[in-house]
């Protein structure tokens, strides 16, 4: 597993206070990835620089950090995960994302026998074609009529593929077309092949208490955010406490088996 971060720094900081180490349990490794920022050198890279040289967990990519361009990121960033581990999944989460990481362990285990397989929470939202509007899809056209809806495909906040399907991005990056939302355009790559498509609604939990609730009756949510807000609403001020309410056992990944 990769962690993929595009908040703010704070929100960072926070992240590299819980996950400060790199860990690499059986088929799944967790650290935490960061595109250049589009001004070289400036305050953002030097505290990220600063951040690397504290923690040591940072991958960055060669690409240029910006909203329209968060599809060709994914592609980047599936090939050069597959390039540098080989695992069996890997994952791309928000860092304004709560995550049990021993909980998903657990989940992706049940599907290692599959070779082609997408897991998220599926969706499949309006097509929105109207300039200046958020989630706005230039192509719209593509999809049919006003009013259409688009293929289903996992949400954006946390989904995991199979090692075959980022093998697949990693060799067909250059001709994978780019639509305006990165999940779209991922959903759309693996139309056409033989994917199977798992929806498990607990990679999309609430925050509390909805993540409390199923906690305590003993389904403890992979991963927690806020819809309204396609992430934690004000994630650096709240991740610590959605964690103490929602999280796993403290010695949950060490007692996993993967």
């Amino acid at each position: 597993m990769s962690w993929k971060s595009k908040g703010e720094h704070s929100s960072r900081s926070v992240i590299s206070q819980k996950w400060s180490l790199f860990l690499c349990l059986s088929s799944f490794c967790a650290g935490m990835l960061f595109t250049n920022s589009a001004t070289s050198g400036g305050i953002l890279d030097r505290a990220v620089e600063a951040e690397d040289r504290k923690h040591g967990d940072l991958l960055r990519l060669d690409h240029v950090e910006g909203y329209l361009e968060l599809s060709a990121k994914t592609k980047i960033y599936f090939a050069t995960a597959v390039a540098l581990w080989d695992a069996d999944f890997y994952i791309k989460v928000d860092d304004d994302v709560h995550v049990n990481i021993a909980t998903l362990g657990e989940t992706l285990v049940r599907h290692r026998s599959k070779p082609r397989v997408y897991i998220g929470c599926m969706k499949s939202g309006p097509v929105l074609n109207q300039k200046g509007v958020r989630y706005h899809e230039p192509e719209y056209w593509k999809f049919g009529e006003a009013g259409n809806k688009y293929f289903r495909h996992a949400t954006g906040q946390l989904y995991a593929i199979s090692k075959d399907l980022a093998t697949y991005i990693s060799i067909n990056q250059h001709v994978l077309h780019k639509y305006a939302n990165e999940d779209v355009s991922l959903g759309s790559w693996f139309i056409g092949l033989d994917v199977e498509h798992i929806d498990d609604r607990r990679l999309c939990c609430g925050t509390p208490p909805d993540c409390e609730w199923k906690a305590q009756a003993g389904n403890v949510c992979v991963a927690s955010f806020d819809w309204t807000c396609s992430g934690i609403c004000r994630s650096a001020d709240r991740i610590k406490e959605v964690h103490r309410r929602c999280g796993e056992g403290e010695n949950a990944l060490w007692s996993a088996s993967f």
